[in-house]
């Protein structure tokens, strides 16, 4: 998951306005009765044009053509970050591909009061065939005005990456509590190594950390609470808390303000290349870092949660993620072949070479995940996703756009000294008075 404050902010407006006096498309719901046509085009945009990832869609792609030669498929792919500016053009010009990639939380949210995305309860609702081939939190997650709209493709959490050789070199143990990475964070600069190595040029890997940081400091009831504008406060001390850690953090394990120019790219090449000993990273991104082709490799790569601070007010079990998949448009002049291709794409068997490396993406489709063929962090991790006892939402993608802003920008200039942690509070809870 990632993306910048600013064109977020573009892209939800837009979509916003769609539901404006825009006769393109009315809210549609899939027929599960529906016969499939195999003719005909079909333009998908996914979130898989990393170099990387590619060859997945590509391949499923070529595969379906193959199976069924009266099918063209196009495929838009993109980038955790050039998705956003695609689908502000695609929006703007009322051209939404008939699949197209879509976050949890208020980003989903916005398609569907738009009206841009399929009801597709009849078909994946957790009564439903193919539903029930899911995990049902990921199904869950697509779930607005209780209808679900979305097709989830893998799940995502966050964890902190770390160099189990430089670990052990320096007689570090995983830490178990914030305290201990901070103590453990000194031990590794005082070797003359970054301790962890992190980018915010591209603004949201900070929200990262304070996302996790909240979970931990602030009641589930009241972050739920204050993620409505309507209802929201913004009153509890732990939001404080929670920037003053993350400070901490930033001065004593990175460094520090510096890392407003540095991308997420750079730093994540920088635990690969083995300059740094951790960086904080999603699930998804665990093949990435390490590999046969990188320094760091597989066996020397190891991962915990961002350790919760002592006798935090939140929960100290919960973990920052969420899954993240597909939404059909409205506009679609084939809606029954477009939920056929994506059966296909989430078929146990192709969510089993998803799930392993490559790609490393691990399936929301049950038993799309075999531990025989997946790299052991990625399986570790999938078994930390499911112990947690709540999945903090991205900060950018669960709050109203508005807020989402306030906090992106907010921690930006918090990171370079620019405002207080009060001062990034407040202008959030103005922010959510404003949207409310």
């Amino acid at each position: 998951m990632k993306r910048s404050f600013r064109s977020m902010t573009a892209i939800i407006a837009a979509a916003s306005a769609m539901g404006l006096g825009m006769a393109a498309a009315q809210t549609e719901i899939a027929d599960p009765s529906a016969p499939v046509e195999h003719k005909g085009q079909l333009v998908i945009m996914t979130k898989f044009g990393m170099q990387r990832l590619a060859p997945y869609f590509q391949t499923l792609a070529q595969q379906y053509q193959e199976m069924h030669p009266g099918v063209t498929i196009d495929l838009i792919q993109e980038d955790d970050d050039s998705v956003k500016g695609k689908t502000k053009t695609l929006v703007a010009s009322n051209s939404i591909p008939d699949v197209y990639f879509s976050w949890t939380g208020t980003w989903g949210g916005n398609f569907v009061r738009g009206k841009r995305a399929v009801d597709l309860t009849p078909v994946v609702g957790p009564d439903s065939e193919w539903g029930k081939t899911f995990a049902p939190a990921a199904v869950d997650a697509f779930v607005y005005g209780g209808k679900n709209y979305g097709i989830p493709l893998y799940l995502d959490a966050k964890f902190m990456g770390y160099n189990k050789t430089i670990f052990a070199d320096l007689g570090i143990s995983e830490p178990q509590d914030l305290d201990a990475m901070l103590a453990a964070c000194d031990t590794i600069k005082q070797a003359g190594i970054t301790p962890i190595s992190f980018g915010n040029k591209e603004a949201w890997p900070g929200i990262h950390y304070l996302g996790q940081l909240l979970a931990y400091n602030v009641p589930r009831e009241v972050l739920e609470r204050d993620f409505d504008p309507a209802t929201a406060e913004y009153s509890h001390p732990g939001y404080v808390a929670a920037l003053e850690q993350f400070a901490q953090i930033l001065n004593r394990c990175t460094i520090g303000a510096g890392v407003n120019g540095v991308s997420y790219q750079n730093a994540i090449q920088d635990l690969s290349d083995g300059r740094s000993a951790m960086y904080y990273q999603e699930i998804i991104e665990f093949d990435n870092a390490a590999s046969a082709k990188t320094k760091l490799q597989p066996q020397e790569f190891g991962f915990f949660p961002l350790p919760a601070p002592k006798n935090a007010a939140g929960d100290p079990k919960a973990l920052e993620g969420a899954p993240e998949g597909y939404m059909i448009s409205t506009a679609s002049p084939n809606v029954p072949l477009a939920l056929d291709f994506m059966k296909f794409v989430t078929s146990q068997e192709n969510a089993k070479v998803l799930s392993a490396p490559p790609y490393g993406q691990p399936s929301a489709v049950v038993g799309g995940s075999d531990p025989a063929q997946m790299s052991p962090a990625v399986v570790e991790g999938l078994q930390s996703i499911a112990e947690a006892s709540y999945l903090m939402q991205w900060l950018d993608t669960v709050n109203h756009p508005r807020v989402a802003s306030a906090w992106l920008s907010g921690l930006q200039a918090f990171i370079g000294g620019n405002l207080s942690a009060e001062e990034v509070v407040s202008q959030v809870r103005d922010a959510a008075a404003a949207a409310s």
